[in-house]
């Protein structure tokens, strides 16, 4: 069965592009016009396309109502607000993800591949030459094992499964020192800047991103 797409925009041009789109990558879409409609819309969706200004109810309010009804459910928010602080409070609201118009198509539909994978149980995670054996905390490049502290595959395995998501630098020092250590922003950049070195390109990486602002995402091969 095609995973169902909730898409929730009030500009009907966009909305039906974004539709075609999803449905020519074989998903099946639910078309929602505001955020009222869009939260009668949400049984039985495996993501949701969220726009922020619509009718009604608005975008964060609709995400901030799904998280509270304790629905899982990934969420990307689409909107032309690309303030940093428009970010952070729809990451905060629960959002996984947050995506500034004009986007290119393209990186949205390998985005939202990345969020459904993300929800698919998996005991590994390969990028090109690098092998993840999440159950053994084993890693390997090019066949060779990679020696990681313990904290650095604590965060490497945080942003892996929670592959395609913006994730804060709060919570990846939670991933990997808990929530009572009181490190600093700077502690999470120099163990990305260390997994970098070992396992993707340092100076211009290709898995291991920065998101602006906010913290780091990490790419597959697929949505490269």
């Amino acid at each position: 069965m095609a995973p169902r797409i909730l898409v929730v925009e009030d500009d009907p041009s966009i909305l039906r592009g974004l539709e075609l789109n999803l449905q020519l990558e074989g998903f099946e879409t639910v078309p929602a016009t505001d955020g009222r409609t869009a939260l009668e819309r949400t049984d039985g969706v495996d993501l949701v396309v969220l726009d922020l200004m619509l009718p009604h109810v608005h975008g964060y309010q609709v995400c901030q109502k799904l998280r509270a009804a304790g629905n899982d459910v990934p969420i990307i928010l689409l909107s032309a607000r690309c303030a940093e602080s428009d970010i952070v409070m729809g990451l905060d609201l629960g959002a996984d993800d947050y995506v500034t118009k004009p986007f290119r198509i393209a990186e949205l539909m390998a985005r939202v591949k990345a969020h459904l994978r993300r929800r698919a149980p998996s005991e590994g995670v390969r990028f090109s030459d690098v092998e993840i054996d999440l159950e053994k905390r084993l890693v390997r490049r090019a066949g060779q094992i990679v020696e990681l502290s313990p904290k650095e595959y604590d965060v490497l395995a945080h942003l892996v499964c929670n592959e395609g998501r913006a994730v804060t630098r709060d919570a990846l020092l939670e991933a990997g020192w808990g929530r009572q250590y009181l490190g600093t922003d700077r502690t999470v950049d120099n163990f990305i800047t260390r997994l970098r070195q070992k396992l993707d390109t340092p100076g211009s990486p290709r898995h291991l991103l920065t998101v602006r602002g906010v913290g780091y995402r990490f790419i597959g091969d697929e949505a490269e």
